[in-house]
């Protein structure tokens, strides 16, 4: 079997390899990679192949999909709600919904929209680089429709397993972002919660 057997139309995977039938060679979607596997059934269904310390795990697509919630974080930092309050028939003073919805709500909302629609894209395009690379089906990028987190966390233990040593660094990464959060959101959500009873105190007593 030669290599103009295979063309552009043909997806990654293990096929005979064109200078020994007795073993697999990885067709990466373009060319022929120097992975190699033995020709067996069974070696395919059940175990994964290691690939060379040289072939890179990582890419700008998974450092997207761990980064990104951070710009969720800043543009949160820009939400300034104004804190009306309306006093009621029943003279009940209570707070103005509508006064949530500034310019920046509605910014932080569809940036949310667009960072998870960004996560799925990310997450086929680092699914495809992986393939390429000679990894042995790649946690699939459609678990990032359930989360992004559920991809970074599947991706990093299969990677795991065919680069001995490597692999997990998206996932420390992720765990400092989320941390991260926790501390920005609870000292945000302080700030506002003492700026909403002192708005409220005041408009109580004018």
């Amino acid at each position: 079997m030669s290599q103009s057997t295979y063309g552009s139309t043909t997806p990654p995977g293990w096929f005979p390899d064109p200078s020994d039938p007795r073993q697999l060679r990885w067709w990466d979607g373009v060319q022929w990679t120097p992975h190699l596997a033995p020709a067996s059934a069974q070696f395919l269904t059940q175990q994964r192949v290691l690939i060379s310390a040289s072939t890179p795990v990582y890419n700008p697509f998974i450092w997207a999909i761990v980064l990104m919630p951070v710009v969720s974080i800043l543009l949160m930092l820009t939400w300034q709600p104004e804190f009306r309050y309306l006093t009621t028939r029943q003279g009940v003073t209570t707070l103005d919904p509508t006064s949530m919805y500034t310019p920046s709500y509605v910014l932080l909302q569809i940036s949310g929209l667009v960072i998870y629609a960004l996560s799925v894209l990310f997450a086929y395009l680092d699914y495809q680089r992986l393939a390429r690379s000679g990894v042995v089906r790649p946690f699939h990028w459609a678990w990032t429709f359930l989360s992004g987190t559920v991809y970074i966390i599947g991706r990093s233990v299969i990677v795991r397993k065919v680069a001995l040593g490597r692999g997990l660094w998206p996932i420390w990464a992720l765990i400092g972002v989320t941390v991260l959060s926790f501390i920005v959101v609870s000292v945000w959500f302080s700030i506002m919660f003492s700026s909403m009873v002192s708005q409220m105190g005041y408009s109580v007593s004018a």
